[in-house]
């Protein structure tokens, strides 16, 4: 039986107080005994918790009450064992780096594509003004090498900071087309797509990313598995773990 709740979840907003969040969050989720990431910086929140699932929710729905977080979401799965071994809060300079201090996301975000409306997409193969769909995997390559849309573009970067210079590179692929970038829960994707904006490009992102569209879609027009970073280790597109995590 699968007994505990997992969710990821982001939100680009501003925090100026992070190093006086940071034992607050943490003491607050080690009081509901759950486990998990969360990541802290000034453009805002990142975090991956697991637990009893209404303790996880609750605290959700808690640092909800702070205006600042009233519009995070979750992507919940579920799992037979706890995937994390600790609780940790960390502050970082991004809560995803890209090393672009001029993509600021807490300033407006890049359009985005539902995954209803991108299943849709794919099936008829070009979006409603007729273009044609590129679906852009903004992932390092061993993450996609688990899985990732029929058809995507995998630039085999390494680390996200090497983005920016693929794109350069690969503009041409590009051009002409209704650019849809990926990635695990939403978080690279949407910076991606906001730098391919302001390069000229017609850039969207999926909504929730790949494991939004697993837990509204499911497998169409996807192959293989997501990679995902706790011992689960990857997620099949009805959001069961691959792994079998020891006791």
């Amino acid at each position: 039986m699968e007994a505990v709740l997992n969710i990821a979840a982001y939100l680009f907003t501003r925090i100026t107080d992070r190093e006086q969040l940071r034992p607050v969050l943490r003491d607050r989720a080690e009081t509901a005994g759950l486990k998990g990431t969360i990541l802290l910086a000034e453009e805002g929140i990142n975090m991956f918790l697991a637990g009893d699932a209404d303790a996880v929710r609750g605290y959700v729905d808690e640092l909800r009450d702070d205006p600042r977080f009233a519009a995070l979401t979750t992507t919940e799965s579920w799992s037979a064992e706890q995937p994390f071994r600790k609780m940790l809060v960390k502050l970082k300079r991004e809560i995803i780096r890209m090393d672009h201090p001029t993509i600021r996301p807490t300033e407006e975000r890049a359009p985005a594509v539902a995954p209803r409306t991108l299943k849709r997409w794919l099936d008829q193969g070009h979006d409603d003004d007729g273009r044609d769909i590129l679906m852009l995997d903004t992932r390092n390559a061993f993450e996609v090498d688990y899985g990732t849309f029929e058809g995507a573009l995998d630039w085999r970067i390494t680390r996200f900071t090497h983005f920016p210079d693929a794109a350069s590179a690969h503009r041409e692929e590009l051009e002409g087309k209704t650019v849809v970038s990926f990635c695990t829960g939403g978080i690279r994707c949407e910076k991606a797509a906001i730098y391919l904006r302001e390069a000229g490009i017609d850039a969207l992102q999926l909504e929730g990313g790949i494991l939004g569209y697993f837990e509204q879609i499911g497998q169409d027009h996807y192959d293989g598995e997501c990679f995902v970073f706790d011992e689960r280790e990857a997620l099949a597109p009805d959001l069961t773990p691959r792994a079998v995590i020891a006791s």
